[in-house]
């Protein structure tokens, strides 16, 4: 199953590690440095012109071959969707619950 993260981006629900609230996690002294490593390796894609709500962190395997396992790459995308509704849509919060 995947995930519309805004714009024309979809990811693998299973790809992701984590979907993180932009707002609450930049309070955060070691979110604002991870994510600001994350900048300055390139691992960040922004997705919309729009404000981002959110980030979504996802692990994908590049260089799969017959021959090899393949390695491992973390993209952190800037979703403008906020991480409620991400959560929401890909299952990870069962909607009862909230009421």
């Amino acid at each position: 199953m995947f995930l519309h993260l805004g714009g024309e981006f979809v990811v693998n629900i299973k790809d992701i590690i984590a979907i993180l609230d932009m707002e609450s996690t930049l309070k955060s002294k070691d979110s604002k440095e991870f994510l600001k490593v994350c900048e300055e390796e390139g691992f960040i894609e922004e997705i919309s012109q729009e404000e981002p709500r959110s980030f979504v962190l996802v692990e994908r395997l590049e260089d799969k071959s017959t021959y090899s396992k393949g390695t491992h790459k973390i993209i952190v995308y800037k979703s403008p969707i906020s991480a409620l509704t991400l959560q929401k849509r890909a299952g990870f919060i069962d909607t009862l619950s909230l009421t």
